[in-house]
């Protein structure tokens, strides 16, 4: 019995109405390297695995008898899944030409972050940074106070 490696940590689970799209769209957009594919005697991804900008992302079918759905058909999503990048320019334009639709344009954000957000083609939002500078939590909170002030 080989040992196996100990990961820990908080992993997504996307749901996706076909999997197997989502991840090629991944690997388009993202950069992500598939780990592995598990399908049934259908064909279906009961699980899959991927490699994305140093972490794993885990994602299948769905199976509505089991009441996993997808975005696309629960009409949206709660959850915005973050990428940290060296190019948040480059990394957006490249999701977009892959089929992500931009929801927030990429600009510089009173946090220090330059950052937007995408919608990935199976309902799963991304927003996607770059730290520009360093700032503490003073900071911020008084950039936005200079943000609310009327000019």
């Amino acid at each position: 019995m080989t040992d196996k490696p100990q990961i820990s940590g908080v992993m997504p689970h996307l749901t996706c109405k076909d999997a197997a799209g989502a991840i090629d769209f991944y690997k388009r957009a993202f950069g992500a390297t598939e780990i592995m594919r598990l399908p049934d005697k259908n064909g279906m991804l009961m699980h899959a695995a991927l490699t994305m900008n140093g972490a794993i992302v885990m994602l299948m079918d769905e199976y509505p008898e089991y009441g996993s759905l997808s975005p696309k058909t629960i009409g949206g999503t709660a959850v915005v899944l973050h990428l940290q990048v060296a190019d948040v320019d480059q990394a957006f334009a490249k999701a977009v030409a892959a089929g992500a639709t931009a929801v927030m344009p990429v600009g510089d954000m009173f946090w220090g972050d330059r950052y937007g957000q995408v919608e990935d083609p199976y309902g799963h939002r991304w927003s996607i940074a770059t730290t520009l500078k360093q700032l503490s939590p003073d900071q911020i909170m008084q950039n936005l106070r200079d943000m609310e002030q009327p000019a």
